[in-house]
């Protein structure tokens, strides 16, 4: 039997600040899951739900603290480690709303997360050379590299810079947090098959979509999607539930979630 690549067992999350533990209370409220090596889960839900919690806390955000539960990442138990040593061990996130860095040109910035992820510190050009093809790609600039990072990129840039960040870095496991958000249809296709064309190349990674909408769903093709409602995972199947996500809403989850 596959070994679980990754794996969250009845995780219960809170906002780390108080003022905001009285606000919101509990997040997340024992959420299962199970990712083994080459799979693709889709995690889909209201505004509201709590997936991008979900992404925060399984890349170790500081703004949440889990309060019961375990995150486990190739039979180890990250749920305490730091961002950076999740990042190290071959965990990657794809922000929602990624963070410009004036001052930090893209490359440096890939120079920097690869001698740390890998401990191979390539100069400038070799990294260059390397990149050359996925801008080609992802349908970038040769230029791109050179501008600051995500300053003044357009939503597209930033969403094609971190699907160029996690082939160059070559993760274990990606989550990608609402990766689709603010693109059109055109540069959602664009992100998608970089997306289809880094799991070509690394089979055995494992992949966690939090995602509003079909359409990317469609272009990926995930093997397993999750409906989450109310921080609880209410439903998991194929693309069935994605079928009937469009046809009925989020309405008929909430009232199995109640029940």
């Amino acid at each position: 039997m596959t070994s679980p690549l990754f794996r969250v067992d009845d995780l219960h999350v809170r906002p780390a600040d108080p003022d905001a533990q009285i606000a919101t209370g509990e997040i997340l409220k024992g959420l299962d899951l199970v990712v083994l090596p080459g799979e693709v889960h889709a995690i889909m839900g209201p505004n509201g739900s709590g997936k991008s919690t979900l992404g925060s806390t399984l890349m170790g955000s500081s703004e949440y603290e889990v309060t019961a539960g375990s995150i486990t990442f190739r039979g180890d138990d990250v749920t305490e480690w730091p961002v950076d040593e999740r990042a190290k061990a071959g965990m990657f996130l794809a922000f929602q709303y990624p963070q410009e860095i004036a001052g930090v040109s893209v490359i440096q910035f890939l120079r920097q997360a690869l001698s740390a992820r890998k401990g191979v510190d390539l100069s400038v050009l070799e990294l260059r050379l390397a990149t050359m093809d996925w801008m080609k790609r992802l349908g970038m600039d040769s230029s791109f590299v050179d501008r600051y990072l995500n300053e003044g990129f357009s939503g597209g840039e930033k969403k094609r810079n971190e699907i160029m960040q996690m082939a160059i870095l070559e993760p274990e496991l990606a989550i990608l947090d609402e990766t689709d958000s603010g693109l059109d249809i055109d540069a959602l296709r664009i992100v998608a098959a970089g997306i289809r064309e880094v799991r070509a190349e690394r089979e055995s990674m494992g992949v966690v979509l939090i995602t509003h909408y079909q359409r990317l769903l469609d272009e990926v093709a995930p093997d397993h999607i999750h409906i989450l409602v109310d921080g609880r995972i209410v439903e998991s199947g194929g693309m069935e539930l994605a079928e009937q996500l469009e046809r009925d809403g989020y309405e008929s989850f909430r009232a199995g979630a109640a029940g």
